[in-house]
C-alpha cells in the first residue's frame, strides 16, 4: 500500500484527530481535578500577626494585623479582586453574617492587595465591615497560590459565574485578579486561627455556617481595666 494512497491518507488524518481529541478530553478532565492546583499552605498566627495592614481614610494610618482579633477575634477576609463579581458575591454573603457577629462581638473585616481607580469605593457596597490595604500580599498565604488562565476550563468555575450572575451580582477586569484570597476566623489574643478557607478556584466561597460555627468559638479578651 502506498503512502500516497487515499484510504492510508485518510486513515491516517482519523488517527492524528482522534489523538488530538483524545489529549484535549484528557487536559480538560485533568484540568477539572485538584491535580495542578496551588496547594495552600496553613497560615500560623505569628505569620499573620505582625503584617503591617494600611487604613484607607484621607490620611491613611498603619496598624499591626493582631490588633483586628486582639480583643475580639475577627472574621477576615482576602479579597481576589474588588472589581470581581464573584469576590462581590462572597462579601455580600459574609456580610450577612454581620447581624449574628455583631451579637457575638466578633468583627468583620477584608484586605484587598491594590488601591486603584474606584475599585474599593465600588466594592464598599457590597461589604458591612471596615477594608484594609496591604500590598505586599502575606495575607493570601504563607505559600502564594495563583489560578491562571486554567480556571476559564474548571466547570466549578463556570458553575461559580453563573451562580453570581444569576445573584444580580456585576464587576470589572480593573486589577491583579489570579492571586487566589480565602477567609480567616482568628480567635482573641492567642486562640489562634480558627477556621482558614484558602480559595482553590475563581469562586470558591467559605461556609457561612462554618464562619458562623468558628466565631462562636472566640473567647473575647476582656480588657484589664474591665477587670478591676
Amino acid at each position: 500500500m502506498s503512502f500516497l494512497d487515499p484510504y492510508f491518507f485518510t486513515m491516517g488524518m482519523w488517527s492524528i484527530g482522534a489523538g488530538a481529541l483524545g489529549a484535549a478530553a484528557l487536559a480538560l478532565l485533568l484540568a477539572n481535578t485538584d491535580v495542578f492546583l496551588s496547594k495552600p499552605q496553613k497560615a500560623a498566627l505569628e505569620y499573620l500577626e505582625d503584617i503591617d495592614l494600611k487604613t484607607l481614610e484621607n490620611e491613611p494610618r498603619t496598624l499591626k494585623a493582631k490588633e483586628l482579633w486582639e480583643k475580639n477575634g475577627a472574621v477576615i477576609m482576602a479579597v481576589r479582586r474588588p472589581g470581581c463579581f464573584l469576590c462581590r458575591e462572597e462579601v455580600s454573603d459574609l456580610s450577612s453574617l454581620k447581624p449574628k457577629l455583631d451579637e457575638l462581638g466578633v468583627p468583620l473585616y477584608a484586605v484587598v492587595k491594590e488601591h486603584i481607580k474606584n475599585e474599593v469605593k465600588d466594592f464598599q457596597p457590597y461589604f458591612k465591615g471596615e477594608i484594609f490595604l496591604y500590598e505586599k500580599k502575606k495575607f493570601y498565604g504563607p505559600q502564594r497560590r495563583k489560578m491562571m488562565f486554567m480556571g476559564f476550563i474548571r466547570l466549578g468555575v463556570w458553575y461559580n459565574f453563573f451562580r453570581a450572575w444569576n445573584g444580580g451580582f456585576s464587576g470589572n477586569l480593573e486589577g491583579e485578579g489570579f492571586v487566589l484570597g480565602g477567609v480567616f476566623v482568628v480567635g482573641s489574643g492567642k486562640q489562634g486561627i480558627l477556621l482558614e478557607h484558602p480559595e482553590k478556584e475563581f469562586g470558591d466561597k467559605v461556609n457561612l455556617l462554618s464562619v458562623l460555627e468558628a466565631a462562636k468559638m472566640i473567647k473575647p479578651q476582656t480588657l484589664a481595666s474591665e477587670k478591676k
